[in-house]
């Protein structure tokens, strides 16, 4: 086992799952794989439970029913600390989150931060594919909550990040409110709450190759809100 984890929340994902997990593997030799799928109907979860039939690094967690992206990390960071993973990364099935920066997160990780962001919005970082339409709301989204919240991450809305086991120990994850959007931002925010070191490092966002964006307006709407359920109850 390695002490590493990457943790990859899939629903009808059947077309990026080989691929992506074929990806990891051969960019990081210091990490394994595990796959949470929310019973896919397209049959994520079969191709997951074959690839890790193949493959000692890769993991499988089904759960019942789709519950949003924050309750299947939740689920994930659970087993994580459970089987003992020192670094627990979170990770996109659809190639937005590229693995070739997957040694950057560990690495920087190992030095001794406590929580590492790949980002969108430092020097080096940056996305590809996008319209103005949503680099005006990814920006502004990210601008919005930390205004509101008051911290100096640049991008708080980023999902391509890098957990040391005690900052998932430490920030109460029973606590965690947020399913969708928000829950990233939230994570981020109890961590730097709770005193621990964040550190952003440099990715260039790509835009989903197949599938569909899993981003709605009830989504995005959770996140305006739970900004400022954050800044008063955290």
């Amino acid at each position: 086992m390695n002490r590493a984890l990457v943790c990859i929340p899939t629903y009808n994902e059947a077309d990026n799952l080989e691929p992506i997990t074929q990806a990891v593997l051969k960019a990081e030799p210091r990490v394994d794989i595990l796959v949470v799928d929310d019973n896919s109907p397209d049959g994520t979860g079969q191709i997951a439970d074959r690839l890790a039939a193949q493959e000692p690094r890769i993991r499988v967690l089904h759960r019942e029913k789709k519950e949003g992206l924050g309750r299947a990390y939740l689920a994930a960071f659970r087993w994580a600390l459970a089987e003992g993973y020192t670094y627990i990364i979170e990770m996109d099935a659809d190639f937005s989150h590229d693995p070739r920066y997957l040694p950057s997160l560990l690495d920087t990780a190992e030095a001794g931060a406590d929580l590492v962001l790949g980002s969108r919005y430092v020097t080096g970082g940056g996305t590809v594919n996008w319209g103005v339409g949503r680099q005006i709301i990814s920006k502004g989204g990210s601008l919005y909550a930390r205004t509101i919240l008051g911290v100096g991450v640049h991008d708080l809305t980023g999902g391509f990040k890098c957990f040391h086991r005690r900052v998932l120990e430490g920030i109460g994850l029973d606590q965690v409110q947020s399913t969708g959007y928000a829950f990233q931002i939230e994570l981020t925010y109890r961590t730097l709450k709770k005193g621990f070191t964040v550190r952003e490092v440099p990715i260039v966002f790509e835009d989903r190759r197949v599938g569909q964006s899993k981003m709605s307006r009830k989504i995005f709407l959770e996140a305006l809100t739970m900004v400022w359920k954050l800044r008063l109850t955290v």
